[in-house]
């Protein structure tokens, strides 16, 4: 009987397989499912690059039947069957773009940039589809001339204010060949700026210092010395040393190596990127997009392309970003010729026959640092590890606004083996958001560091979706017996992308639009750069700089040691950033289509500002990403603008004391909560009571 039953099962089974439908590409696809992973973070562990294309192509045909049926109502147009709606169209497309364009930035393979192009093309087409539809526009527009009977809230009014401009200021009132025109302009921006990023990227992997040699390694740290090393036996490379354009492995070796030619030539490896008359070569690149940008600003009525972009910005117009920069530039010219007149005398002090170049900056300003403050880099390092240094910025956030990190150690989906994951609670344990870590280099991130979210906070009928928000860095990793050990600007880097973090993270708004750190560029960089002056605080300093071996706090002669060189190459600093501003600038206020020669162009400008040879700009145009592969074309004035604010909003604290909750909270309900709900100089008036004022930065920066 037994025998028999088991038979009727196994036919049972047999029958059922037989019925049951194969699995399709579109059902294996996890952008099309629930994700039903911990707090709803994306499946990375099923992702594959296959799934991007087909999930981009639905998400694009979903968002457009929402669109469609915004316009098809047959009900007048209301602020929320209109404006809301609008704002809640779009989730598959967004829960792919958040993962596609994370993982392009900070691991991107080459079958995952390979199908970017291709994705680029439709979004630029769609995204067009949407913001010149004039069927949709007809029905904003008929909110938009009833807002003063509506009682709207005022993030209602924001979000209402923002839809409304955005689309105008995307050209949805062009008519005929101008909106075609303007179609093409941005296909062939989009294309463009992928092509100059992929260009940075293939460049800065390019290049190899090779060493074998060990007496061209005289004057590095160990660790340096060590790190090259298993670069090298990383690259098939035993017995050799690799220096690359990372800044991890490019820094120490230029403020300490002896070989003065070998410096030059990483240095130059490093700022020749993009322009090296190869297929990465990104000249005419640049000078497409810039031109492509002034045919943009023209036909949406603008001169220039600054005109168009700081319109929406806190500086409002270029003469107040040039009154600003420029009034700096003042300040600090005068202090980098003194730094460069110190360090020539080191030069000449020691018999050497030349005059200080670019490439010797580094080298010499250590020499500076260690004769003036006592102070070699080397000596602080040990007591910046990075997962203390990390701890740090969370006991911050705990002291200033009652927020809990738990490291998540089990089997959770994380978007690169290397990154980190915590959940973020509530002081009273509630859950806040998930926030992943991701520190050090590899082939396939790009430079620099970023904070991003995956999935921004907002409100689905009331119900409040937590954010997953991801930070992205190039730290210097575990060398040998080692652990991560960071130096002084790595550690203000990991505080200020996690104020970034912070801003994602305590954001309390009820629009995607509006949300975390959908504010303007000049705006958004105060919550990251406040963060940084706590890093530098002695109180707080010995709450996470611990010695990695003993475990013993930083002492106090070396606390005192980097506090007295809070100034120290702040002239070089602010120069090599400001001239990088002013370029940005001067790329943008054209106001005619030009044919330059872009090396020309920007070396002609640096001389006339007058610029010192010693010091290059901070980007030059072939790699400057920022601009020509980001966002903040006519924007890059904005850390220093942000520095003015942060400068400023920092002293709030040091009024009262560095934790005074009262301050702690007004800033959280004031900035770091309201997103883009306000108007940005509003925000910081009912935080500080006050405009900003200048003088915090230039006492910061040591410039009086």
């Amino acid at each position: 009987m037994k025998q028999i039953l088991a038979l009727a099962t196994v036919a049972s089974f047999i029958l059922g397989a037989c019925n049951t439908k194969p699995k399709t590409e579109e059902d294996m696809n996890p952008f099309f499912t629930d994700y039903n992973t911990p707090f709803n973070v994306p499946p990375f562990d099923k992702i594959e690059v296959k799934h991007y294309l087909p999930a981009f192509e639905k998400g694009i045909a979903e968002q457009k039947a929402e669109v469609e049926k915004i316009i098809n109502n047959p009900e007048a147009p209301t602020f929320e069957n209109t404006i809301v709606a609008l704002d809640y169209t779009g989730n598959l497309l967004s829960e792919v773009s958040s993962v596609f364009f994370s993982l392009k930035s900070a691991h991107g393979t080459d079958s995952l940039l390979a199908v970017a192009p291709e994705i680029l093309k439709q979004l630029s087409k769609h995204n067009d589809d949407i913001n010149l539809n004039p069927d949709l526009f007809k029905r904003i527009q008929e909110v938009y001339t009833q807002r003063n009977k509506l009682e709207l809230t005022k993030e209602q009014s924001m979000l209402l204010e923002k839809t409304y401009k955005g689309f105008v200021r995307s050209g949805v009132n062009l008519e005929g060949q101008d909106k075609e025109k303007l179609r093409d302009i941005n296909m062939r921006l989009s294309d463009l700026t992928n092509q100059f990023n992929m260009n940075v990227l293939a460049e800065t992997n390019d290049f190899k210092l090779v060493i074998d040699n060990k007496d061209d390694l005289a004057g590095l740290p160990e660790s340096s010395i060590i790190a090259a090393s298993e670069t090298a036996k990383n690259q098939d490379m035993d017995g050799k040393w690799v220096f690359t354009t990372q800044k991890p492995s490019m820094l120490p070796f230029l403020s300490y190596a002896q070989n003065r030619d070998l410096r030059e030539k990483l240095y130059k490896g490093y700022y020749m990127r993009g322009n090296n008359n190869n297929d990465h070569d990104n000249k005419d690149i640049l000078v497409q997009l810039t031109n492509l940008r002034v045919e943009k600003a023209h036909l949406l009525g603008y001169e220039s392309y600054a005109d168009y972009v700081l319109e929406e910005r806190m500086a409002n117009k270029a003469d107040n970003v040039y009154e600003l920069l420029e009034q700096l530039w003042d300040r600090a010219i005068p202090v980098a010729k003194q730094e460069r007149a110190s360090m020539q005398k080191i030069i000449d002090r020691e018999g050497g026959n030349f005059k200080l170049q670019s490439w010797d900056w580094w080298y010499y300003a250590e020499k500076v640092r260690q004769e003036k403050y006592d102070l070699d880099e080397n000596e602080v390092r040990p007591y910046f590890e990075l997962s203390n240094v990390r701890d740090g910025a969370f006991d911050l956030a705990g002291k200033l606004f009652g927020l809990q990190f738990e490291e998540i150690t089990n089997d959770f989906p994380k978007p690169h083996p290397d990154a980190q994951v915590f959940e973020v609670k509530e002081a009273d344990g509630s859950h806040k958001g998930i926030l992943y870590m991701d520190f050090h280099p590899r082939a396939t991130k790009s430079q620099g560091a970023w904070c991003g979210a995956y999935r921004k906070q907002h409100k689905v009928n009331g119900e409040n979706v937590p954010p997953v928000v991801n930070i992205v860095c190039n730290f210097t990793p575990a060398i040998g017996d080692k652990p991560a050990l960071l130096s002084f600007d790595e550690v203000t880097t990991l505080f200020h992308e996690f104020g970034h973090g912070l801003h994602q993270l305590l954001s309390d708004c009820t629009y995607n639009m509006l949300s975390g750190t959908s504010v303007p560029r000049d705006f958004v960089e105060l919550p990251s750069q406040i963060m940084e002056n706590w890093a530098g605080e002695p109180a707080v300093m010995k709450e996470y700089a611990r010695h990695y071996k003993t475990g013993e706090v930083i002492p106090d002669e070396l606390i005192n040691k980097l506090q007295n060189s809070g100034h120290f190459n702040q002239g070089f600093a602010t120069v090599e950033y400001l001239a990088a501003a002013l370029l940005d600038m001067n790329y943008h206020t054209q106001t005619e289509v030009k044919e330059i020669n872009p090396v020309e162009f920007e070396e002609d400008y640096l001389n006339s500002i007058g610029l010192i040879p010693e010091i290059i700009s901070r980007y030059k145009s072939t790699y400057f990403k920022h601009i020509f592969g980001g966002g903040y074309m006519a924007g890059y004035y904005s850390y220093i603008w942000s520095g003015v604010l942060d400068a400023d909003a920092f002293e709030a604290f040091k009024e009262t004391s560095l934790y005074d909750q009262e301050t702690a909270n007004a800033y959280r309900t004031n900035i770091l909560e309201k997103g883009g709900t306000d108007d940005a100089m509003t925000m910081y008036k009912n935080f500080r009571g006050r405009e900003p004022k200048i003088e915090a930065l230039i006492r910061q920066r040591g410039l009086e």
